[in-house]
């Protein structure tokens, strides 16, 4: 495997998407149902623990930017075979496309239930598998600059989702937040730490960093898109723990979207239902950057050309989907992956830090003794 990638000109991108890019990522299904599980944690200091979290966030993206610019044009798979050699880079490469991989089935899983839930009580996993599954080939098959442009379409078709979130703000109780700065310190750390799952996804960074242009710009937008991530988050918890009482917010699995069929909007009826199909928006992209960073990693790794493993990747995905009938079996899925992806996205890159710093310093001194 070649450490430094060759990137052909119609398939870079300028450093401003990248904006999009890390918030399109990391808002899918997970910010749905995440303000139970802060608050469960964190009780009605749970803004505290999502500041933390936005903290630690930050400091891995900056770990991952220092990592990268120790490289002339690489991603995480020629960083591995360049620290850990051939084999064991490979079996580290191969880790991280499975955390892809069983990323993508879990957003696709979470979602069919709620479509399930909320809207076709009676569709089979496949059906609607079968129909996002359509969408997803269709931009993956079209390279990765249709995928960064249908992330920035996707981001403006979905922006005015916030603002159905005005009225449950207006009928919020306020005394639902007192008393305040209650919470112990390793409650709030566990609260940050239940949004993990939620926030995962800005590793692609280290997978399509290569393809920037203007890598020297690529900080700033990255940290945008994670910011406005994090105030998503925090203003949905935040309404959550307003609307719902202390204690109800505790049962309520999917609070972002009982936010939304609780608004009133004399024009419109069954918003619920709206919402539920345009959030279809809002996970695509997660869905396509997830198979293009598998399909991706494959041919790094092991040469196989991206077309055959997209192919085999939909037919396995179309198969599996069928397997899970129950939400408790989803929520297994959902809960094996936070746990992994916590060391595996929030600590590993620190211990990769350590790895390419020594790298770097024996070769700079071998180049020197020579």
């Amino acid at each position: 495997m070649n450490i430094n990638v060759s990137i052909k000109p119609g398939n870079r991108i300028r450093a401003f998407y990248l904006f999009f890019i890390i918030f399109d990522i990391q808002m899918g299904v997970g910010v749905i149902g995440v303000p139970r599980f802060i608050y469960m944690e964190a009780g009605r200091d749970s803004w505290i623990a999502i500041l933390i979290a936005y903290l630690y966030i930050a400091l891995v993206i900056y770990v991952m930017f220092v990592i990268l610019k120790k490289y002339e044009n690489t991603d995480l798979f020629g960083i591995h075979a360049d620290i850990f050699g051939t084999w064991i880079g490979k079996l580290i490469s191969t880790i991280f496309i499975i955390h892809f991989g069983t990323s993508f089935l879990s957003i696709l899983l979470t979602y069919t239930e709620v479509v399930q839930l909320f809207a076709y009580h009676e569709l089979p996993n496949f059906a609607i598998a079968f129909l996002i599954m359509l969408l997803v080939l269709y931009a993956v098959f079209g390279g990765i600059r249709v995928v960064v442009g249908l992330s920035l379409l996707l981001f403006i078709s979905t922006f005015w989702l916030y603002f159905i979130l005005y009225d449950p703000i207006m009928r919020m109780d306020w005394h639902n937040f007192l008393p305040m700065f209650q919470t112990s310190i390793p409650e709030l750390l566990k609260g940050a730490k239940e949004t993990s799952y939620t926030l995962v996804g800005f590793e692609i960074l280290m997978i399509i960093y290569p393809f920037i242009t203007n890598k020297n710009k690529a900080k700033l937008p990255a940290f945008l898109g994670l910011t406005l991530s994090i105030f998503t988050v925090l203003l949905v918890t935040t309404i959550s723990i307003g609307y719902f009482a202390a204690e109800g917010l505790k049962h309520i699995d999917w609070a972002l979207l009982i936010l939304f069929k609780s608004a009133s909007l004399t024009f419109l009826e069954r918003l619920d239902y709206i919402v539920v199909m345009v959030w279809l928006m809002v996970i695509l992209p997660n869905l396509v950057f997830l198979l293009w960073a598998i399909s991706y990693g494959v041919k790094r790794v092991y040469k196989v050309p991206e077309k055959i493993t997209i192919w085999v990747l939909a037919i396995f995905y179309l198969t599996i989907v069928n397997f899970f009938h129950y939400d408790y079996q989803i929520g297994k899925l959902t809960d094996l992956i936070a746990r992994y992806s916590f060391w595996l996205i929030y600590v590993y890159p620190f211990i990769l830090l350590i790895f390419v710093l020594i790298k770097k310093r024996k070769r700079r001194q071998g180049s020197e003794e020579a």
